[in-house]
């Protein structure tokens, strides 16, 4: 049978798309090549959050097919994800020797239209289309891969986002909110834990929004609530992580799901996207400074070692200096573990990409690094802290920098290297920090696990 490689691009959500894909194939006879030099099939994951992804996705795609072309190879190659659903068409006129391009709510038709193209019933496949229920199509799981996927597992558990925030092109690419029912998530988690996953992670567009239209509230709890106390009865299961919510969905309900629920890991990543009140309005983000200040305060009086991640995007259109000096004040105060920082990027058909006062990119850039110097001063301070300090990590497996050293992560999210062995994979285990790295602790288990 034929070999493919996929290349994923972007979120989380993508991953475990691409896992998906991979899984479908896998069952179908295909086998994973480790190089896209190797494959039968080449298939890129896109993302179009920044118009770096899509470019970079964009020239991978013809280096593979030149390369393929010197060669003289025959290779199938397509574009699936955001990228694909936004562009569609647009990306075979653009590079015609591209076979497939398949939309976020196709990715379960891929080992059909491969199936076609390799037999040549069709020499062009583009579908876009809108398909009911597909978001309780991709199912798939690959637990024989690597050592992180056998032991924590990602499960998508809605599609579509109709938060619709003025810089983001996720609500187009990928559609409205849909919901899988409670009932099929616990099933899908109850049997990734027959299976030896021992954590698994939620995942949504905005996964708090979760059921909003299936499911009332019941004792004053959400739906994402009931979702959560659904999984965390599942015996096996050690972590539930979830990602990525908004502030929005911390309810009380939630705050209290930390305190309350011992198996869901106490990590927040919080998307805050600027510190400015004004520039929230802008973005259509639905809250105030005021407000997300409020909601740490209440998670860390839950929770006081929870480890709190953020996302800030800089340079918006009009961001005065007063107004990011608003999101250096926020972070000073907040003292986020860690932020990942984005140089705002214009995508089409998005209101903010028409809005005046469009920043140049040199301060676009130089916002970027002061920002950035302040989230790495911060996060030292606290990584340093943990100097001295016994965690309890759960061992993923070998680094993959250092096959002798092996990788665990915290329950508030922070990777942990040691020397061990294959026997450590998979447990939960004490260790005793010893010194840390860039966003990296090193421990010693020998010191607590005599």
């Amino acid at each position: 049978m034929p070999s493919v490689f996929i290349k994923t691009y972007g979120c989380q959500m993508n991953e475990r798309d691409s896992e998906a894909v991979a899984a479908q194939l896998v069952a179908k006879g295909y086998s994973l090549a480790n190089s896209e030099a190797v494959a039968d099939v080449v298939l890129l994951n896109t993302c179009s959050v920044r118009d770096f992804a899509e470019q970079k996705a964009i020239n991978k795609m013809r280096n593979v097919i030149g390369t393929a072309r010197s060669e003289k190879r025959e290779q199938i190659v397509g574009f699936m994800g955001c990228m694909a659903q936004s562009r569609g068409k647009e990306l075979v006129e653009k590079l015609p020797d591209v076979d497939l391009v398949l939309g976020t709510q196709k990715f379960h038709r891929a080992a059909e239209y491969l199936d076609e193209l390799l037999a040549g019933k069709r020499a062009k496949i583009v579908d876009t289309d809108a398909e009911a229920k597909s978001e309780a199509a991709i199912r798939e799981h690959l637990l024989n891969g690597s050592a992180k996927t056998s032991v924590s597992a990602f499960v998508s558990i809605m599609q579509g986002c109709n938060q619709h925030c003025t810089f983001c092109i996720v609500p187009s690419t990928r559609g409205e909110e849909r919901s899988r029912t409670i009932d099929d998530i616990v099933a899908e988690c109850r049997e990734l834990v027959s299976r030896g996953v021992k954590e698994i992670t939620l995942l949504g567009q905005i996964v708090t929004s979760f059921g909003k239209r299936d499911y009332p509230a019941l004792d004053g709890k959400s739906a994402f609530v009931q979702l959560l106390d659904a999984v965390h009865e599942i015996k096996g299961l050690e972590r539930i992580r979830f990602t990525s919510p908004h502030p929005k969905g911390y309810g009380d309900d939630l705050v209290e799901a930390y305190a309350r629920l011992p198996r869901l890991c106490e990590s927040a990543h919080i998307p805050l996207q600027s510190g400015s009140d004004r520039i929230l309005k802008l973005m259509h983000r639905g809250y105030t400074r005021e407000k997300f200040l409020g909601i740490i305060q209440k998670l860390r009086a839950a929770k006081p070692n929870i480890g709190i991640y953020t996302d800030i995007i800089v340079g918006f259109p009009g961001e005065t200096e007063e107004d990011f000096e608003q999101t250096l004040s926020l972070c000073r105060e907040v003292q986020f573990d860690n932020a990942y920082i984005f140089k705002y990027s214009e995508r089409r058909d998005t209101p903010a990409a028409t809005m005046p006062d469009q920043l140049p990119q040199a301060v676009r850039e130089e916002r970027n690094e002061r920002l950035l110097n302040l989230v790495n001063e911060i996060a030292a301070q606290k990584y340093d802290a943990f100097i001295g300090q016994q965690v309890q990590i759960l061992v993923e497996g070998p680094s993959k920098k250092n096959a002798a050293r092996y990788t665990g992560r915290t329950r508030c999210n922070r990777i942990v290297l040691f020397d061990g062995s294959a026997r450590h994979q998979g447990q939960l285990m004490d260790v005793k920090i010893e010194r840390t790295g860039s966003f990296t602790l090193y421990g010693d288990p020998a010191v607590v696990n005599l």
